[in-house]
């Protein structure tokens, strides 16, 4: 069986250290940062360092290396450099919101992703979790992250602003939510380019104007910026496949 331990008592080390142990891992505890940390790579396969990023680096260098363990961490957004002192280094990045131990242990479980990185014990932890693996190298781990940001928390934060912005026509943000799962099923389906519609979709200034006039002017510049990723995904979309993809004008309800 293959042994591991984790540093990082927080969401993503405990949801990670329960998943493994249903996996079927021998996880020999999770450390925080303030127990001594200097042989918390003896005696496992595998040391996780699941701790915030601006301090994997420092927690790597607080253990004493050895050989023949796999240290881990679980950052998007950093290299394989930070375990500088460790020969056998490894990322492993779950693609899935980990928002408290018990929904992470089961959506760890649940056919994430995972973008990977160096020794490949991180590939054998995915697939072990039943997990999609890619692969994301150092070069590339910004941008990487960046879009995992944006897919996730940026997401979230803009379905706050739909909240507010019922809120002030008395609708709840219940009501919204099914628009929201059938454009993401959409998406998913067809594409972005495909799948949009609405008002910036179709150059309906006009209406544009209207939502404008509408909203609080603090929420005026989140409506515009994304007012401008719907045009310019809608001027990036081959014209083509666009009119491929959609049925006959009159038989598309413009609702959106």
């Amino acid at each position: 069986m293959t042994t591991v331990r984790l540093i990082g008592p927080g969401r993503a080390g405990r949801s990670l250290a329960a998943a493994l142990a249903d996996a079927g891992f021998v996880v020999r505890g999770v450390l925080a940062r303030g127990d001594d940390l200097s042989a918390a790579a003896r005696g496992v396969d595998g040391l996780v360092i699941a701790t915030p990023d601006g301090a994997v680096a420092q927690v790597a260098a607080a253990v004493v290396p050895v050989p023949g363990t796999v240290v881990v961490h679980l950052s998007g957004a950093l290299g394989l450099d930070v375990l500088a002192p460790h020969r056998r280094r490894a990322s492993l990045h779950p693609l899935v919101p980990l928002p408290s131990p018990e929904v992470g242990r089961v959506r760890l479980r649940a056919g994430a992703t995972f973008a990977v990185a160096g020794d490949p014990m991180a590939t054998q932890m995915a697939e072990a979790l039943g997990g999609r693996v890619i692969s994301v190298d150092d070069e590339h781990r910004a941008a990487y992250h960046a879009a995992a940001c944006i897919a996730a928390n940026h997401v979230v934060a803009l379905l706050g602003q739909v909240e507010r912005v019922a809120a002030s026509a008395g609708l709840p943000l219940d009501a919204f939510l099914g628009l929201t799962r059938a454009a993401l099923v959409d998406v998913g389906e067809l594409g972005p380019a495909a799948a949009l519609t609405g008002p910036a979709a179709r150059g309906d200034d006009g209406t544009i104007e209207r939502h404008r006039a509408a909203l609080a002017s603090e929420e005026r510049p989140g409506y515009d910026a994304g007012v401008a990723l719907a045009r310019r995904l809608a001027a990036d979309a081959p014209t083509a496949a666009a009119a491929a993809a959609a049925p006959a004008l009159e038989e598309v309800p413009q609702c959106v």
